[in-house]
C-alpha cells in the first residue's frame, strides 16, 4: 500500500493543514524537526480561480517543504477542476489534496468542506474534476460524516477511493462534533482494514506517545498532526523515535525552545514580510512555545504585547537569565 508520492518512512509523519497555523515558516520548523510530508493551509477553489494574489500567496513553498500537498476546498465541481489546474501549473506541489473535512461555519454554510459530505454525488463528481485537471495525485481528507444520523466513515471512504482518490485522511469526529468529545480511532481502524489505498489517521494526537498508540490502535498507513505541534515541532522527532523502536529523546530545555521560536519568527520575517503585521500574528506561536514553562503565564503576557519580533527576542533573553539568577540563588 504505497503512497502516491515519496515518502522517507514506512509510516510517515504530517502535519495537517490548520487555517493560520500551517504556513510556510512552521511547515519548514515541522519538516527540520521530522515531519515527513505537509500540507498547506485550506484554500478556496473560487479564490485561486480568480487568481486573487493574496490567496495565490497562501500556497506558495520552498523546496526544503517537499513533499507537500496543496488543500483546495469548495462546493463546485468546475471551480474545483480549474483550481486545481492552477496549483498544478502555478506551483507544482507534489499532490493536490481535497478537504471535506472543515467544519468551520463560513465553509460548510456553502457547503464546502465538511459540508459536501451530505451529497455523496457531489464528493465524487469533485474528486472526478480535480483528477481531470491535474497530472498530480489526488488525495482527500474527511471527517466520519455530516452527523450522527449520518455518520458512516466506511462508505465515505470507499466512495471517495472509488472516485479515484490515491490516499485519505480521517478525522474521526462529524461536522457537528466539531473538535468536541473523542476521535473514535476505532473509525480509522476500521477505515484502514476496508480500503486499499493508504489511510492516514488523524485525531487527538498531543504527545508523541498518542502517534504511537494510534498506529498500534488503526494500523493506519501514517498518521496526522494537528493541535499537538503547536509551538511543539519536536513531537514529530520524538514520535519518530517510538515509531522505531528506540528511547524517546528529551524535551527541549527552555533556551533551545527559544530558539527554535526565534528561528520560526526570522522565517516568518524574511517569508511574510518585516513588519508589525507579521509580529502581531507571530505572538501565537510565541505563546505556545512557551507552554509548560515555569511563569509561562506571565511570560506569555509579555509576548502578547510584542510590536516587533525584536521585543520577543529581548523577552527570551531576560527570562533566561532570570532562571539562571534563580537557580544561582
Amino acid at each position: 500500500m504505497d503512497f502516491p508520492y515519496s515518502v522517507a518512512h514506512d509510516v510517515p509523519l504530517f502535519l495537517a493543514p490548520m487555517a493560520g497555523v500551517s504556513e510556510s515558516p512552521f511547515r519548514q520548523i515541522c519538516r527540520r524537526f521530522g515531519a515527513d510530508v505537509v500540507v498547506s493551509e485550506f484554500i478556496s477553489s473560487v479564490g485561486i480561480s480568480l487568481g486573487i494574489e493574496r490567496v495565490l500567496a497562501e500556497m506558495r513553498f520552498e523546496p526544503v517543504e517537499r513533499p507537500i500537498g496543496i488543500q483546495i476546498y469548495g462546493a463546485d465541481a468546475g471551480v474545483m477542476s480549474k483550481a486545481a489546474g492552477m496549483v498544478t501549473e502555478l506551483f507544482e506541489p507534489d499532490f493536490v489534496d481535497i478537504n471535506f473535512g472543515c467544519p468551520v461555519k463560513k465553509v460548510v454554510k456553502n457547503n464546502g468542506g465538511s459540508g459536501c459530505l451530505k451529497d455523496m454525488t457531489l464528493v465524487r463528481e469533485i474528486i472526478g474534476a480535480v483528477q481531470s485537471a491535474t497530472r498530480l495525485p489526488v488525495t482527500v481528507k474527511i471527517r466520519s460524516g455530516w452527523d450522527e444520523a449520518q455518520r458512516d466513515p466506511v462508505t465515505i471512504a470507499l466512495r471517495c477511493q472509488d472516485a479515484g482518490a490515491r490516499a485519505l485522511t480521517l478525522h474521526p469526529r462529524t461536522r457537528t462534533q466539531m473538535y468536541q468529545g473523542v476521535a473514535d480511532w476505532d473509525e480509522i481502524a476500521q477505515v484502514a482494514h476496508a480500503l486499499e489505498i493508504p489511510v492516514i489517521g488523524n485525531g487527538d494526537i498531543r504527545s508523541p506517545e498518542d502517534v504511537l498508540a494510534m498506529r498500534n490502535h488503526t494500523r493506519c498507513a501514517g498518521v496526522m498532526i494537528a493541535r499537538g505541534s503547536f509551538g511543539n515541532p519536536w513531537l514529530f522527532a520524538q514520535a519518530r523515535d517510538l515509531l522505531a523502536g528506540r528511547s524517546k529523546r528529551p524535551d527541549p530545555t527552555p533556551a533551545e525552545r527559544f530558539g527554535v521560536a526565534l528561528e520560526h519568527a526570522r522565517l516568518a520575517l524574511r517569508l511574510q514580510g518585516d513588519t508589525r503585521k507579521t509580529a502581531l500574528e507571530f505572538r501565537k506561536h510565541l505563546g505556545w512555545y512557551t507552554r509548560g514553562l515555569p511563569g509561562a503565564s506571565d511570560l506569555r503576557q509579555r509576548l502578547f504585547a510584542i510590536e516587533s519580533m525584536a521585543e520577543a527576542e529581548t523577552i527570551f533573553a531576560d527570562y533566561l537569565a532570570e532562571s539562571v539568577g534563580m537557580m544561582a540563588a
